[in-house]
């Protein structure tokens, strides 16, 4: 059974890829879910899937990727699991 998670991470995360090398990352994993950007600067995301899965793409969002500054990152449970694919939400 599989589970979701509400993500916000914050500090540098827009404009250095963070959605598309979020994507790729969630890919990888076989996490389904989204990816946004959010007005106040910060990024959001739910990702759904194997709970040992989840937990992976977590920990991958908190170093972020290469031109990131991850400074923050929260979590809180979701009860809206996504069945279908990864996207990035523009």
């Amino acid at each position: 059974m599989g589970i979701a998670r509400r993500v916000r991470i914050t500090g540098r995360v827009q404009g250095v890829f963070f959605r598309a090398w979020t994507k790729a990352q969630a890919d990888d994993l076989g996490v389904t879910g989204w990816v946004r950007n959010c007005p106040d600067g910060s990024v959001e995301a739910l990702i759904s899937g194997d709970a040992a899965a989840v937990a992976a793409m977590i920990e991958r969002m908190r170093r972020g990727p290469p031109d990131a500054a991850v400074e923050g990152l929260t979590e809180e449970p979701d009860d809206r699991c996504v069945d279908e694919e990864f996207v990035v939400r523009h």
